[in-house]
């Protein structure tokens, strides 16, 4: 063998090592990346996606911005019986002296006008107050812990919130989604048929007109596909925007509630205290009556003590004020007693009173309005699942009546528009099927909602 023909074999030898070695390399980069999840794609359940609503959406920031607030607002009532310490300091250019008159039996004489005090005064000083008696402050601090309350009370509305909604758009993304398969699957059917028309048309046993129909049909089912796939993109953008997700992140959804069984809910006993609504008007009306208590409390005296320190500098020019120092300091007892106000805190009470009388009465009314929505949510629930049972038993029906009308329209026994008549039928049952099967979603979570156990239909959720 030649060296030629040698180095020519050890050559291609390493090119194909060196090309099987980088095949490798791929190889197993592409697995690496087959095994790594996705970013571009997120896979949530319904509870996935309500969890991740009650943690990204921007009103539970906001209601926790508000829990903050009635946090610091209780710092604040808290802060006016605690000791307060203010300091205070003033220069004086004396450009024209007090005059004053002292009296001339003094000196033996006239009463003589004089000017006292000096051109330039300093004065520095600190002052430190407390609180020892002030019923109005008292019961703002009794406030602290329902105005709190309301504050968490708002969160969990706003949770709740976050719950329905998100759950309404999952809804309604499968149930477009649902639609979108009927109208591809009539759309086959409706092409097959007008594949045989067209054998039928050309072989002159039909009418032009007869294919005209269908294809009408065929261009209707088009337009109504093409609009439900828009409507699916605003559907699937609704879910995004209930949740906090940016829209242009790619979201999987992975159950799909339409292909569980249905149930029946049989709706629990109504209480309205159980609803968050209600709660809330009550810490309302509970706020109310601490500042009826708060007005009323400014009738009585306030008491303080005080405890003032300062320096005092004198002089005939700036730096002679500022190195002639002396201290001064008191301390005493302030009570306060309110005598007349021309009625002003009268009518503060009186205000204060009517605005819980209103309350009141609105609580009675909202109570009548949550046990109508709860009757109304019950109904349209029984409805629903009345209604759903019906378009089940029909949609069977309908296909039986188009799968034999099919077979006949092949052996030459009906006509097309017999067929046809069939085919919209058989259409409208499962389009009706699916509609009734949102309703039947949507009225069970405003069962849920009217009931108040939002929260409990979502820690039950798989």
């Amino acid at each position: 063998m030649s060296p030629v023909d040698g180095s020519t074999k050890k050559g291609l030898a390493q090119l194909i090592m060196i090309r099987t070695m980088r095949s490798k390399w791929i190889i197993a980069i592409l697995a690496i990346a087959a095994a790594l999840p996705s970013s571009a794609q997120t896979q949530l359940s319904l509870k996935d996606c309500i969890a991740y609503g009650i943690k990204n959406n921007g009103n539970v920031k906001i209601a926790q911005y508000k829990e903050s607030i009635a946090v610091q607002q209780g710092r604040e009532a808290l802060a006016g019986y605690l000791p307060q310490v203010a300091g205070s300091g003033a220069l004086d250019d004396n450009i024209k002296l007090q005059s004053t008159v002292l009296p001339g039996a003094l000196f033996g004489g006239e009463d003589r006008r004089v000017a006292l005090g000096t051109k330039y005064s300093t004065n520095v000083s600190a002052q430190a107050d407390q609180v020892i008696f002030d019923q109005a402050l008292l019961v703002g601090i009794k406030a602290n812990k329902p105005n709190l309350a309301n504050a968490e009370l708002n969160s969990q509305k706003t949770k709740e919130n976050i719950i329905f909604n998100v759950t309404d758009a999952y809804y309604q993304v499968f149930v477009t989604q649902a639609q979108i398969d009927l109208l591809k699957d009539n759309l086959e059917k409706t092409q097959q048929i007008l594949g045989t028309l067209q054998l039928q048309l050309d072989n002159g046993v039909i009418k032009k007109v007869d294919f005209d129909r269908t294809q009408v049909s065929l261009n209707n089912i088009k337009s109504q596909l093409t609009l439900a796939e828009s409507n699916l993109i605003l559907s699937q953008n609704q879910l995004k925007f209930a949740m906090g997700m940016s829209l242009a992140e790619q979201l999987v959804l992975t159950d799909n509630p339409l292909e569980q069984p249905f149930k029946l809910v049989e709706p629990e006993k109504f209480d309205a205290s159980n609803l968050t609504d209600f709660k809330i008007q009550n810490i309302n009306m509970e706020l109310q009556s601490l500042e009826k208590e708060r007005i009323k409390a400014g009738y009585l005296p306030k008491l303080s003590v005080y405890g003032r320190y300062g320096l005092q500098s004198l002089g005939q020019s700036l730096g002679e004020s500022w190195g002639n120092w002396f201290s001064f300091g008191a301390i005493g007892v302030k009570l306060s007693i309110p005598i007349f106000d021309s009625f002003r805190r009268d009518a503060q009470y009186k205000q204060a009173d009517l605005n819980l009388l209103t309350q009141n009465e609105q609580l009675k009314l909202n109570v009548q309005n949550y046990e109508l929505q709860n009757n109304n949510a019950t109904t349209q629930l029984q409805k629903a699942k009345l209604n759903l049972g019906n378009d089940e038993a029909n949609v069977t029906l309908a296909k039986e009546v188009y799968d034999v009308t099919t077979l006949q329209y092949k052996e030459g026994t009906v006509t097309l528009s017999d067929l046809l008549n069939a085919e919209t039928s058989y259409k409208e049952a499962q389009s009706n099927y699916i509609n009734s099967m949102l309703s039947y979603y949507q009225a069970k979570l405003g069962l849920e909602q009217s009931q108040g156990s939002l929260n409990n239909f979502y820690t039950a959720l798989p």
